[in-house]
């Protein structure tokens, strides 16, 4: 039987990180924050780069490792980022200018509940939703709503550990996650899959 630890570990070394993302990688550690895996990272990098990506929303910035990976996959991309937090704000704006991304970046700094609802219907080409899991459902229909019809939706953490695949584990976040991937599956609007990799990647595309 494949040994998935192995494997996992594989990914993430496969996925070379530059000096920008491994400088933005050691800022979310100090701050506590658990950014997306390097094999994560190079998933958002490809999806990104597909059509390319010309506008890109990103919900939960961190401090910009995500970010930075969305735009080495669209390097062209106008990026608009929202966090609550402040503090995650001011540290990603330099990460991003050093990384050379000085005016692509737009920061909105705020709560998602109340951001999303004035942004405009069917604008962008890809959606991440990174950031808290108890709004869950409403950033998910949020970013669809966002995606223009073929555009990408993608939603971090969804394995939650191999949790959300035990019935038994009934912790509220892995529920929410549990809840969410059985409701995209069965919405004609959308098709969905499931990346393992990292802590699973929900692969959205709007139609």
């Amino acid at each position: 039987m494949p040994d998935s630890t192995t494997g996992a570990v594989f990914a993430d070394a496969f996925a070379a990180e530059d000096d920008a993302i491994l400088g933005a990688r050691e800022s979310s550690a100090q701050f506590g924050i658990d950014a997306v895996s390097p094999a994560v990272g190079a998933a958002l990098a490809v999806a990104a780069a597909g059509r390319p990506a010309a506008t890109i929303v990103e919900i939960g910035t961190g401090v910009g490792v995500s970010g930075l990976w969305l735009l080495r996959g669209a390097p062209k991309a106008q990026l608009t980022t929202i966090d609550v937090d402040l503090d995650h704000h001011q540290v990603a704006r330099g990460v991003f200018a050093a990384a050379g991304y000085p005016k692509q970046v737009r920061f909105i700094t705020g709560d998602a509940r109340e951001v999303l609802p004035r942004m405009n219907d069917d604008s962008y080409d890809l959606v991440l939703v990174d950031a808290d899991w108890e709004n869950l459902p409403a950033h998910v229909d949020a970013a669809l709503r966002l995606a223009r019809v073929g555009g990408i939706v993608l939603v971090a953490r969804v394995l939650q550990g191999g949790k959300v695949a035990n019935p038994a584990k009934r912790d509220r976040p892995t529920v929410a996650y549990r809840e969410l991937l059985k409701a995209v599956r069965d919405r004609s609007e959308v098709l969905a899959a499931v990346l393992p990799v990292g802590d699973g990647l929900l692969q959205l595309v709007r139609r």
